[in-house]
């Protein structure tokens, strides 16, 4: 009961703030131009000083495991493999194919994982969480990146004249500007050159960063659509199970089997198993895609992974795990 209290204060405050933008939009207080500006100023600027903050006051080195850093880099990454090719079965539509990956596979390692990890085994196994971060959200953001550049409705367009050279110069390009993936390396690199964070600069950072979960979630809920979501349930209810459920119960037990336990099993479930981020539209929408599946798969997941997480749980629990 317990961790069903504590799931259900995580996500339900996210999925009251996308009612509530959507609640916003009807009674006119934010309007399609405003909801477009939350979106960018997320994108360009809230998102990518979270991400840095997330990592720059992380010691890295002070709590290395490399066998756990490379699980959850192999499992990030066959996840991202395997949901890319089983997508051209289930999604025949380009554009939406990119949000259906993205979406299946993107956790809300960052915003879940620290805090999660922490009510169950409390400071002593506060180096779990960083770890996971490092192994698994920077190639979170690099691969959305490339997904969603390579399945934007204008890749196919033949009046942009683009080889395949031009496409592949202009994807990398895409990466290393990216205000995320930006303000990953940033954070990385604060991280181990220990640069000194004076007070002035973190207040400034924190106050910045705490603007990117609740923009973004009434920017999402503001520019919903019922009528589109119904349109796209199959493919969200599909890519819902797949990140509730499908990841955790394939590397879950593969992780077992390698000797993690404990924290260690913690940070792989909330990694596998966690709703899907809000970051997934903000990048979506930033990145020319309509929104909707993501916004519709974050929406399921938010609510759902409460109880799923909660099932977890008790399962490892039950198994003496954990």
């Amino acid at each position: 009961m317990e961790n069903l209290v504590f799931s259900l204060n995580a996500t339900i405050p996210i999925f009251a703030l996308m009612v509530l933008g959507y609640l916003f939009r009807k009674i006119g207080l934010i309007d399609e131009k405003a909801a477009a500006w939350m979106n960018k100023f997320v994108f360009k600027a809230a998102l990518p000083v979270l991400v840095f903050k997330d990592l720059a006051g992380q010691d890295f080195a002070k709590t290395w495991d490399g066998k756990f850093v490379l699980f959850c880099f192999g499992a990030t990454s066959i996840s991202i493999a395997v949901i890319a090719l089983l997508s051209k079965w289930i999604v025949k539509d380009r554009a939406k194919r990119g949000e259906f990956i993205q979406s299946s596979y993107r956790s809300s390692a960052a915003l879940l994982g620290i805090a999660f990890i922490h009510n169950i085994y409390g400071d002593a196994a506060a180096g779990m969480g960083p770890l996971m971060i490092l192994g698994s959200v920077p190639l979170y953001n690099i691969f959305a990146v490339i997904v969603l550049m390579l399945t934007a409705e204008n890749t196919d367009d033949p009046t942009q004249g683009q080889d395949m050279h031009k496409r592949i110069r202009s994807t990398i390009r895409g990466i290393f500007t990216n205000p995320i993936i930006l303000g990953i390396a940033v954070g990385m690199l604060w991280s181990v050159l220990r640069i000194p964070q004076p007070k002035v600069f973190q207040t400034t950072i924190s106050n910045i960063s705490a603007l990117a979960t609740p923009l973004g979630l009434m920017s999402m809920g503001a520019t919903f659509e019922f009528q589109k979501a119904l349109k796209e349930l199959k493919p969200a209810l599909i890519a819902s199970f797949i990140k509730l459920f499908v990841l955790a119960a394939v590397f879950l037990p593969l992780a077992v089997m390698l000797g993690f336990a404990g924290e260690q099993i913690v940070a792989i479930l909330v990694m596998l198993g966690s709703a899907t981020t809000v970051s997934c539209y903000i990048m979506a929408k930033s990145m020319g895609h309509e929104g909707t599946l993501s916004s519709s798969v974050i929406m399921l997941t938010t609510f759902g992974c409460s109880f799923s997480l909660t099932f977890w749980l008790f399962l490892l629990r039950s198994l003496q795990v954990i």
